[in-house]
C-alpha cells in the first residue's frame, strides 16, 4: 500500500467519524458520544412499574447540523452537512424481586438509523468530497440491571448498567456506519425530585467505557454525559426545560488521535411530557447544541412514547 493510499484510508475513516459524531444515536471514533443523547428528561429517576407484560417504548428522533467544530470551537470550513433519524424500539421489565433495597428489572433497546450527510476531507491529492446515506440495524443496547429505588416523600433514584453490542453493520472503507465495531460498558444514575407543589428536577448521569475497534485499532476515551430536565407539573402534563451536558474525560488511544480529541457539547431547550394512568406516556423535547468541541453541532429533537401491560 503506498503513503497516499494509507493517507487516504485515514482520511476516510476520519470522515466517517466526523459524520457519525453528529448523530444522536450513535458515533465512533474522533472524539464523539457513543451511545444516544437526548434520551430521558422528565423522570430521569424513575422506572416503569412492575408488570406482568412488562413496557414496551418507542423513541423517534432527529439529529441535524450544518457545523463541525474543532478543539477551539471553531467552524472547520469542510461543507459539512447531516441529518439523522433514529427508531428505537425498548422493552423494559420491572419485578418485585428486590436487589439492596430497589426493584430489580432489565431490558434492551433496538435502535435503526437512517444516515445522509456530506463532508470534505483533505487528502494527499487535495480536497475529496465525501457523500452517503444509510438505512440499517444499529448497536443493541442491553440492560441487564436496572434498579429502582423510591426514597419519600418525594425523591425517586434509579441506576442502571447498559451493554451496547457491535450489532450494527460497519465497513471501515465506508464514510457512514451505523455500527462502532466495539463495546461499550455505561453505568448510570438517575434522581427525579418532585416538590409537594409539582415543581420536578430530574438528572441522568451516564459514563461510556469503550472497547477498541479491531478495524483500526482505535480506541475512543471515557465519556462523561448528564442529561437534565426542570419543570411544573400543570395536570397530567410537565412543562419547562431540558439539556444535556457531554464532556469526553479521557483521551482517544490510536491512529490518527493526534492530542487526544476530546470532545463535548451541551444543549439546552424546551421539553414537555404527558403521563396518565393507563394512557402511554409522551415526551417531547427540541434541544439546540452549542459550546461544541471536536465534534458536530446541531439541533436535537426527540419524541418517546411508553405503555406497561
Amino acid at each position: 500500500m503506498t503513503q497516499d493510499s494509507r493517507a487516504f484510508g485515514r482520511a476516510l475513516r476520519l470522515a466517517a467519524a466526523m459524520l457519525l459524531a453528529a448523530t444522536a444515536a450513535h458515533a465512533v471514533e474522533g472524539g464523539a458520544t457513543i451511545t444516544p443523547f437526548g434520551v430521558t428528561d422528565f423522570g430521569a429517576g424513575l422506572l416503569p412499574p412492575p408488570t406482568p407484560g412488562g413496557t414496551w417504548g418507542l423513541r423517534l428522533a432527529h439529529y441535524g447540523s450544518d457545523s463541525l467544530r474543532d478543539a477551539s470551537g471553531d467552524t472547520l470550513d469542510n461543507d459539512f452537512d447531516i441529518s439523522v433519524q433514529t427508531y428505537g424500539l425498548a422493552y423494559l421489565r420491572m419485578t418485585e424481586h428486590e436487589i439492596w433495597g430497589a426493584k430489580y428489572g432489565f431490558g434492551a433497546v433496538i435502535p435503526f438509523m437512517n444516515i445522509d450527510g456530506q463532508v470534505t476531507v483533505p487528502t494527499p491529492a487535495g480536497p475529496l468530497g465525501l457523500a452517503g446515506s444509510d438505512l440499517a440495524l444499529g448497536d443493541i443496547q442491553l440492560l441487564p440491571v436496572m434498579l429502582q429505588w423510591a426514597a419519600p416523600p418525594n425523591l425517586f433514584v434509579s441506576a442502571m448498567l447498559q451493554i451496547q453490542a457491535p450489532t450494527g453493520a460497519y465497513d471501515v472503507s465506508e464514510p457512514f456506519n451505523v455500527g462502532t465495531n466495539h463495546w461499550t460498558i455505561s453505568p448510570m444514575i438517575g434522581l427525579t425530585w418532585i416538590s409537594d407543589g409539582g415543581f420536578e428536577i430530574s438528572t441522568q448521569a451516564m459514563l461510556n467505557f469503550n472497547t477498541e475497534n479491531p478495524d483500526t485499532d482505535y480506541t475512543s476515551g471515557i465519556e462523561w454525559k448528564q442529561e437534565f430536565a426542570v419543570g411544573q407539573h400543570v395536570g397530567h402534563w410537565t412543562i419547562g426545560a431540558g439539556g444535556y451536558v457531554y464532556q469526553q474525560l479521557s483521551d482517544d488511544d490510536g491512529p490518527g488521535a493526534g492530542d487526544g480529541n476530546r470532545a463535548r457539547v451541551y444543549a439546552v431547550g424546551p421539553a414537555v411530557s404527558f403521563l396518565k394512568p393507563g394512557l402511554p406516556t409522551l415526551s417531547l423535547h427540541a434541544y439546540k447544541e452549542f459550546g461544541a468541541r471536536n465534534r458536530a453541532e446541531g439541533v436535537n429533537i426527540a419524541l418517546r412514547s411508553a405503555i406497561s401491560f
